[in-house]
């Protein structure tokens, strides 16, 4: 578990003031509800999605353009020797 600042300080939290406790207690629930909003946005479905959408896209986006170019006319041949084939039938 994480020290806390009055903890770093050396201080001895029973020692401190009231008010330094409840100050140090309002520090820790916002980092906490910080957290907790950073998690729920990671876990967040449509998060995912758009992430990984985006990391598909940059890679699709990485392809060298022989290698797209060549993938293309072997779908656009597959896809004449069908329709060529049908046709003959």
């Amino acid at each position: 578990m994480a020290e806390t600042d009055i903890e770093i300080m050396g201080a001895d939290p029973a020692a401190l003031p009231p008010k330094a406790l409840v100050g140090e207690i309002e520090r820790t629930r916002a980092n906490l509800a910080r957290t907790i909003d950073e998690i729920t946005d990671r876990v967040t479905p449509a998060n995912v999605a758009k992430r990984v959408t985006d990391r598909a896209k940059e890679q699709i986006s990485r392809v060298d353009p022989l290698v797209g170019g060549a993938v293309a006319l072997a779908a656009v041949s597959v896809t004449c020797y069908l329709v060529w084939r049908k046709l003959r039938k």
